[in-house]
């Protein structure tokens, strides 16, 4: 039901309850000349009846406004969603770009110049992520979490916790909270774990 619709209603039950309350006025002054109880009673009853309609279309058109509310708020939370998704690709070829150039430092002046400048790029383009509450997931070290993590595989990891992230193929990445993209992880399996046949 719009709001409009609901403002339309609520204006018809006001006036049937000012009519409804001058004819029981009305009535009431009648009664007393002539005797005639019973229809100021129902006159009474009618009043009761559209004072509690009016009570309930309050309530709901509260509840419509509330609910329209929630929607804006999360409209605005979540419109850039698939614009970051867009935007993730960018960061993971920085990060890559940056991770190929490690243990090359003797490569050059040129190779230096060119990791230099990626960084500069990696990191000003993760500060501006970060302006509209994007958050990146690297969560090495940490338990587990199928909610924010996805797992690759399960690896033997004597000097890790069972069940914690050692390493992380992708990094994972937030919106305002909400898991844009899930982080790709390799999860320590313990020790005593049965062994999967994984060629079945």
């Amino acid at each position: 039901m719009s709001t409009d619709e609901n403002r339309n209603e609520h204006e018809e039950l006001n006036e049937a309850l000012e009519a409804a309350k001058e004819e029981a006025q009305s009535a009431e002054g009648e009664a007393g000349e002539n005797g005639e109880v019973s229809e100021v009673e129902a006159l009474k009853a009618q009043v009761q009846e559209f004072q509690e309609q009016m009570l309930r279309s309050q309530a709901e058109m509260q509840n419509v406004r509330r609910r329209a509310e929630i929607d804006v708020e999360k409209a605005h939370k979540f419109a850039l969603e698939k614009f970051v998704k867009e935007l993730l690709p960018v960061a993971d070829s920085l990060e890559k770009a940056v991770e190929s150039t490690e243990g090359h430092e003797e490569s050059g002046e040129l190779v230096a110049s060119i990791r230099e400048g990626v960084e500069m790029t990696l990191n000003l383009f993760m500060s501006s992520l970060k302006k509209f509450n994007v958050e990146q997931l690297n969560p090495v070290g940490e338990p587990f979490d199928p909610q924010q993590h996805e797992a690759m595989s399960m690896v033997p990891a004597p000097d890790a916790e069972p069940n914690s992230v050692v390493a992380v193929v992708q990094k994972g990445y937030l919106l305002n909270g909400r898991v844009v993209r899930p982080a790709m992880v390799m999860v320590a399996k313990s020790e005593d774990a049965p062994k999967i046949d994984e060629q079945a």
